[in-house]
């Protein structure tokens, strides 16, 4: 059998960097696109275990002219490459759009322009905002209650106006709230983990009240991989996630149980997002990766949890964080 030649953009983050293990894993000939830096960092692909068995690439989907090079000879495309840190779009919105939007228009015509490649185009929970029912299909309307969550809507709505206009062959694939080993310490269960691993003994977080279908990150990458192998989802914008929620609260005290903690929580005012911005309610409505794929969840939170905690708290890991400062 011929090896499936895949480019994965964004591969330098977190969910990407996984990606590219599992792909390797599978037999896939892998291509992973980091972000372009004059010190020649590959991100969180300097930590993988297969770097001798993929190609690395330094490049910037911002650049039309790089995404016609780099498609070529690809048979899929697993497009992660975004701006994603919501509180940081508050601050520079037009980046996002460069970036998400216009990312994502230079992919999918590159992959136009040579032969109609498969396109799975990475989405987000976001896009839902606060839940008006749960859980949540993928007929939930849209809420663009950041400038990150209009920009992914409107990268969705560009990746699928080409399957739409050209019969590229797009999914849209729109995970809930992954977590895991490699995760940003904005993210608030490393926020949580980091503060506790260094000692601290108030924990300063956001609004705890806000519900989240939180989702490992060997999850995600394996619902990544049902949809690419499944011609059934073409065309279709699909979620991924575990069909559970819990609140930002009740992790913070599961993860405080987990580490054996006495640490007190601290609200930070600085944490909290513009009253209409924070979305409250997110839980998944899996049954349609289900249905089409057969893909389900199998780590649950607390074993999630505890695998990431292990790996956080691994000091060649923990060195990698600045957990004493907030970063929007």
């Amino acid at each position: 059998m011929n090896k499936v030649n895949a480019l994965v953009t964004g591969a330098d983050g977190f969910i990407g960097s996984h990606l590219v293990e599992l792909l390797a894993s599978k037999g896939y000939r892998v291509s992973a696109l980091s972000q372009y830096n004059s010190f020649n960092n590959w991100g969180w692909l300097e930590d993988i275990n297969c770097k001798d068995k993929i190609e690395i690439l330094t490049g910037d989907i911002r650049d039309p002219h790089y995404c016609k090079e780099i498609v070529k000879n690809v048979d899929i495309i697993f497009h992660l490459a975004a701006l994603i840190a919501i509180p940081y779009s508050y601050v520079v919105p037009n980046s996002y759009v460069d970036t998400n939007i216009n990312g994502t228009l230079n992919i999918c015509q590159a992959a136009k322009e040579n032969g109609n490649i498969r396109v799975i185009h990475t989405s987000t929970s976001e896009v839902y905002g606060t839940a008006q029912y749960v859980p949540i299909d993928e007929k939930h309307p849209m809420q663009p209650q950041s400038p990150y969550s209009a920009s992914k809507i409107a990268a969705d709505a560009m990746a699928m106006s080409f399957h739409n206009a050209f019969d590229l062959p797009v999914t849209i694939a729109r995970p809930f709230n992954t977590y895991g080993p490699r995760q940003s310490a904005r993210a608030v269960i490393p926020t949580i983990i980091l503060q506790i691993a260094n000692g601290i003994k108030e924990i300063k977080l956001g609004d705890t009240s806000p519900t989240r279908d939180f989702n490992y990150v060997e999850d995600t990458c394996r619902g990544f991989l049902a949809i690419a192998e499944n011609d059934q989802t073409i065309g279709e914008t699909i979620n991924i996630g575990s069909n559970s929620e819990i609140s930002i609260g009740s992790t913070f005290d599961l993860i405080k149980e987990l580490m054996k903690s006495d640490v007190k929580l601290v609200t930070d005012k600085e944490r909290i997002r513009p009253e209409k911005s924070e979305v409250f309610r997110l839980c998944c409505d899996n049954s349609k990766i289900h249905n089409l794929t057969g893909f389900k969840s199998q780590v649950d939170i607390r074993e999630g949890l505890q695998r990431t905690i292990d790996w956080f708290t691994n000091p060649n890991n923990l060195k990698h964080y600045k957990s004493e400062i907030y970063n929007v």
